[in-house]
């Protein structure tokens, strides 16, 4: 029995991957099914128009990463985990029927008041997810359990994102995002009864509020632990560039590929099989420990297929298909899946060990900050991301170019932290011998 499936049927961990995977689910289903009905019912809600609500969305969901991020490392690191965990799927149930409130009276304001409070939500459920990792695994299960965590994130942002879409095309769309929304929370909520106790790792730590200077505090400790921050750094990129190919799907399956919706799922569908082939292969590929030798070989794979993406974007396609299976039918775009599915298969290898590092390397006491240090980054890079390929994308770069050029990135990128910590570049020598005895 591998070790994977060993944490599938143990109590240690399956009661936080279920937790996990609802709260990820939830948590897009309802940014979905929202920005869908903004988008084609929003002249019934408000005078605003549908792109601004798209960005306005987006923008509400990401600000409390920003600005409780911080805060929330704080309170995880000084109270136990499981306790934390219950909280805020209690938390979530009570904002999903504030948000089915705001359905039932078209409500804007009061819509986007929940989507703010989601953010919250996912603020503080972030470093209870990866600090109760190390806590509960053992250290040759932490690949393993990570690789679970990544997969099953990743299949629950296409399965809720799709859910949503799904739910508000329906008619009384906003009662069935309503029921589904509350009992995916629900269930969410029962899940976490069986987390096991996590006790704090700093009990004595004084709570503080002040978002300016504990963020800047929040990240200067993590600076502080450099194998840490470079971790950090590492994984921010990788959401950045991630983020960036899945903002222009839509866009990219009408326009380059001449598809439709069933165009931009199955674009979602392979990427999201491969990130999770990828994560799951890890805890095999690393032999159960945390393999930075696999980062590199990543990185490699993340500019090589990024490249040949966009290149197979340019090569010919047809101009407008009917159906999805005529698209299917041209070998152009089986070449544009492949590129695709093994994106996300060496982002999983890129993404595992930076995760598995960071966890295994932060100290102790300060774990869940250095996660909601992570966090911090993250969001930093993804919307710095999403207004750079903006600004480029309106002064008139293709999408196939904006993806070569994230790609070309990638490798000045990858080659900076590879300079900056030797150890990956060793351990990827080490790793390509080793395994080939």
């Amino acid at each position: 029995m591998s070790i994977q499936s060993g944490l599938l049927r143990t109590r240690r961990f399956v009661p936080l991957f279920v937790t996990q995977f609802f709260g990820a689910f939830n948590d897009n289903l309802f940014k979905n099914a929202l920005v869908v009905l903004l988008t084609f019912k929003a002249a019934s809600w408000t005078s605003l128009k549908p792109e601004l609500l798209g960005n306005l969305a987006a923008g509400i969901f990401i600000l409390p990463f920003f600005l409780f991020s911080a805060t929330a490392g704080q309170i995880v690191d000084k109270l136990d985990k499981a306790c934390v965990a219950r909280f805020v799927k209690l938390m979530e149930i009570a904002i999903m029927a504030l948000a089915g409130i705001g359905f039932a009276a078209h409500s804007l304001a009061v819509l986007l008041a929940a989507l703010l409070l989601m953010g919250m939500h996912s603020t503080l459920f972030g470093p209870v997810k990866y600090a109760i990792l190390p806590q509960h695994l053992r250290p040759e299960e932490l690949v393993a359990g990570n690789a679970l965590v990544e997969a099953g994130t990743f299949t629950a942002i296409l399965l809720g994102t799709l859910a949503g879409g799904l739910l508000a095309a329906l008619d009384g769309g906003t009662v069935w995002i309503t029921v589904a929304t509350l009992s995916v929370a629900l269930a969410g909520y029962v899940a976490s009864r069986g987390i096991p106790p996590a006790p704090p790792a700093a009990a004595q730590l004084a709570i503080r509020f002040n978002p300016v200077i504990d963020t800047w505090r929040c990240i200067a400790d993590a600076r502080a632990n450099r194998e840490v921050f470079i971790a950090i750094i590492g994984l921010s990129w990788f959401w950045l560039y991630g983020a960036l190919f899945l903002a222009q799907f839509p866009a990219y399956a009408k326009n380059v590929l001449g598809g439709d919706e069933l165009s931009v799922t199955l674009l979602l569908a392979i990427f999201t099989v491969g990130i999770g082939t990828g994560s799951l292969a890890c805890d095999r590929l690393s032999r159960h420990k945390v393999e930075l030798g696999l980062v590199p070989f990543g990185a490699a794979g993340l500019t090589l297929f990024g490249l040949d993406f966009a290149l197979a974007s340019t090569a010919g396609l047809p101009a407008h298909v009917s159906s999805l299976a005529q698209l299917l039918s041209d070998l152009g775009t089986w070449r544009i899946l492949a590129d695709l599915l093994l994106l996300g298969v060496f982002g999983g290898f890129f993404c595992v060990p930076l995760y598995a590092l960071m966890q295994a390397r932060s100290a102790e006491d300060k774990r869940a900050r250095t996660i909601a240090a992570n966090n911090i980054v993250n969001a930093c890079f993804m919307v710095a991301g999403a207004l750079g390929a903006s600004a480029l994308l309106a002064a008139g770069l293709s999408i196939p170019h904006l993806f070569a050029l994230a790609a070309a990135i990638n490798a000045v990128v990858a080659a900076g932290l590879f300079y900056s910590a030797p150890e990956f570049g060793q351990r990827f020598v080490a790793w390509i011998r080793d395994f080939g005895n």
